[in-house]
């Protein structure tokens, strides 16, 4: 009974922080490039990023593949390290351009001029979290492994 109390499952719970991100984070890609949800699909997402706010063309790209196909990849734990660095970057590049000078607090009482950026704290801390630990066992990265005798055991975690 103290075993099912005290033991950790890091592999389960890696899978369910790679699941949350990507449901999180999918819509938003899809918005850019399908223009599902009210979105302004690919075109209208290009022209916002490189005529109104700046952003060169290849990194305006980037982001939408990343939030697209990038958070596919990251639900079936296929180079998880390596996303968590880019959704890192990515959530750490929108507060300094966008959300930075509205504050900590989301608009939740519409009386703010935007919104702050501690949604994005929560992203990079999953994202980090990620990179520290990768995918886990219940994902494509460890199928692909080689060497599964290197992983530590779950219980120590």
């Amino acid at each position: 009974m103290k075993n099912q109390i005290t033991k950790s499952d890091l592999s389960s719970a890696l899978l369910l922080l790679r699941v949350v991100l990507a449901l999180v984070i999918f819509p938003h890609g899809a918005q850019k490039l399908f223009g599902w949800y009210g979105g302004y699909g690919f075109t209208g997402t290009m022209q916002f990023f490189t005529e109104t706010i700046g952003m060169p063309w290849l990194l305006g790209f980037l982001t939408i593949l990343l939030e697209t196909v990038g958070t596919l990849a990251l639900l079936a734990g296929l180079g998880t390290r390596a996303l968590g660095v880019a959704f890192t970057f990515l959530a750490a590049g929108i507060v300094f351009t966008t959300h930075l000078p509205n504050g900590f607090f989301m608009n939740w009482f519409g009386n703010q001029a935007g919104e702050g950026y501690e949604y994005f704290i929560l992203w990079a801390g999953m994202t980090i979290t990620l990179v520290i630990t990768g995918g886990g066992r219940y994902s494509l990265d460890y199928l692909l492994r080689k060497d599964k005798t290197s992983i530590p055991p779950i219980d120590r975690f």
